[in-house]
């Protein structure tokens, strides 16, 4: 009786999803769920991206149609000293996008963190005047965007300017440029390939606070002419927030402020976070206890249940404004080699992607995340 009771109910979802039956889902992927909706993106690491592992390369052009690279673009990986360019790992990245007929992504071309000391100083180790450090910038962008333009088809021009307050992060970027940096950064960025879209990115636009912070960044690039397409709304959420009022505010706010919204770094950590602040600061770190790591032998079927409700509600909503998200881009390919592993703790045992270390599908995350592109 069990089982055909199950049976039943298992016929009955796949009905409702528009699925005929469980190998309908299992053969439909992200990207044709979401087609005509918005891309669907995914993050490569470097091994991804060089093509060590032909299972991995298999799965990502499957189911995505648009990457970012998760540390290839950043300043000390590509540009690690004043008169040295490392294009290597960078070009294998955009060369699987171009194979696999991706919207690529560059990530990121100004940034607080993973920037070099060298940056901000002469030979004789003094800080740069403003002059000097805007000619810096100006050079870096122009190498870097001009060396894809027309292949990289948008820019996160500048990630993390902002305090959880809104206020802008008194980063070497401000202290030495001033509030108008970031228009600088976007002037630079426009000028080497006018046809890309550019984009601000952050963590916790959810928050008013912030997100206000944001919409300024926004106002001040307009009133200055200058383009930018979208806000990334990085989404490194858990199971216990935000709340998706909140994430809905943050679409309509950016969306009244004549931007699109991009979800671009999308994980939900199923773990609890007791010790370490809500904050995706890569600097934020917590002491590691087994009582924070519960789930080193495997994520219980409830705990994936609730991750699957999770991302249901966001793909939900994500579906009611699809004609002015662009993209929605999952921060890693599998809990293989998901950051939260090891952040803001590290090693732990997370799970918060729809792909599990064998890279098989969690079968309840990506059936949720399907039935809400009907």
């Amino acid at each position: 009786m069990k089982l055909i009771k199950r049976s039943i109910f298992l016929w009955s979802f796949f009905m409702a999803c528009g699925f005929t039956n469980a190998q309908d889902v299992k053969d439909t992927s992200f990207k044709d769920a979401f087609k005509g909706k918005f891309y669907i993106g995914v993050a490569l690491n470097r091994w991804q991206s060089n093509g060590s592992n032909p299972e991995e390369q298999k799965l990502i052009k499957a189911e995505f149609n648009s990457i970012s690279p998760e540390n290839d673009m950043k300043w000390e990986n590509i540009h690690p000293s004043k008169d040295t360019y490392n294009f290597e790992h960078a070009d294998a990245y955009v060369k699987t996008g171009k194979q696999m007929d991706m919207f690529i992504i560059g990530h990121t071309l100004l940034w607080h963190s993973q920037t070099p000391d060298w940056v901000f100083k002469d030979d004789q180790g003094n800080l740069l005047t403003r002059d000097a450090l805007l000619k810096r910038l100006e050079d870096h962008i122009n190498t870097v965007v001009g060396r894809y333009k027309g292949v990289i088809k948008g820019w996160d021009v500048v990630n993390e300017a902002l305090n959880e307050d809104g206020t802008l992060r008194k980063s070497k970027w401000y202290n030495i440029l001033g509030d108008d940096y970031i228009v600088k950064a976007f002037e630079y960025a426009h000028a080497a390939d006018p046809d890309a879209e550019l984009y601000y990115n952050d963590y916790n636009l959810y928050k008013k606070e912030k997100r206000a912070g944001a919409v300024k960044i926004v106002n001040q690039l307009k009133a200055k002419g200058v383009p930018i397409k979208a806000v990334g709304e990085q989404g490194h959420y858990s199971l216990t927030g935000p709340a998706i009022s909140e994430v809905e505010s943050t679409l309509q706010d950016f969306i009244k402020a004549g931007v699109n919204v991009n979800i671009t770094e999308l994980d939900i950590s199923v773990l609890p976070d007791k010790g370490a602040s809500t904050t995706a600061d890569v600097s934020n770190n917590a002491a590691y206890k087994k009582e924070l790591d519960p789930y080193t032998d495997g994520l219980p079927k409830d705990i994936e249940k609730k991750l699957a409700d999770s991302y249901q509600s966001l793909f939900k909503l994500f579906m009611k404004y699809e004609n002015k998200i662009d993209r929605v881009t999952f921060w890693g390919l599998s809990d293989r080699n998901t950051w939260l592993n090891n952040w803001p703790i590290r090693g732990r045992t997370n799970y918060p992607l729809p792909f599990n270390r064998d890279l098989s599908a969690k079968t309840q995350v990506k059936e949720a995340i399907l039935k809400a592109a009907k």
